[in-house]
């Protein structure tokens, strides 16, 4: 059974960070590429950053050069570094897992965030 656990998100204002964190299942994460999704009310999902099996990095526009995202294979998880944080990124945030970045078919329950001043 696929299981993606996200924690870490909150409430935060503008230019301020976060880290969120998503731990996998064993198999899913040795296994698959990870990423992160968001998907803001009235807006489609976005994969706004992504971590291939080899270390392999994608970001969306909106996010590139304020989001890191790394992977710690020792402890199963994924971790999202966000800096520079902008209302426009208030978002549910979903940790996601497939065969490639470009084919991340599991997501975990989604974490909040919420930037305002």
């Amino acid at each position: 059974q696929v299981q993606l656990v996200e924690s870490g998100g909150g409430l935060v204002q503008p230019g301020g960070s976060l880290r969120l964190s998503c731990t996998a299942s064993g198999s899913i994460f040795s296994n698959n590429a990870m990423g992160w999704s968001r998907q803001a009310p009235g807006k489609q999902r976005e994969l706004v950053a992504g971590i291939s099996r080899g270390d392999s990095t994608y970001y969306s526009d909106s996010v590139k050069g304020r989001f890191t995202i790394s992977r710690d294979n020792a402890k199963n998880t994924v971790y999202l570094q966000m800096n520079s944080l902008k209302p426009e990124d208030t978002a549910v945030y979903y940790c996601n897992a497939g065969v490639n970045v470009a084919n991340l078919v599991y997501r975990g329950q989604g974490t909040q965030v919420t930037v305002t001043s």
